[in-house]
């Protein structure tokens, strides 16, 4: 679910779009669920999922990135500045 590389980390994350409010619902298989509140319509939900990871881990917005998976509820993330340990801790 979490890999640590040099730069930060990599995550395998489930996108369910269209929720009440957002939020990290936990793990399903190896991928960690987040649920959104944005639609899955020209890249609201990618927007809002950049969004609450640069919030949740109190990281810039930059600092995030879509890996692969853009055009998918599963993505890869990549999270640049952070430890395993600290996304474990907030999330």
């Amino acid at each position: 679910m979490i890999k640590e590389n040099a730069d930060g980390v990599e995550l395998a994350v489930r996108v369910i779009p269209r929720a009440k409010k957002s939020e990290c619902t936990g793990v399903r298989g190896e991928s960690l669920v987040v649920r959104l509140a944005a639609p899955p319509v020209e890249g609201a939900a990618n927007d809002a999922l950049i969004d609450f990871f640069a919030e949740t881990l109190r990281v810039p917005r930059r600092a995030v990135r879509i890996l692969s998976g853009e055009r998918s509820r599963e993505k890869r993330v990549a999270i640049a500045g952070v430890t395993a340990e600290r996304i474990r801790a907030l999330l």
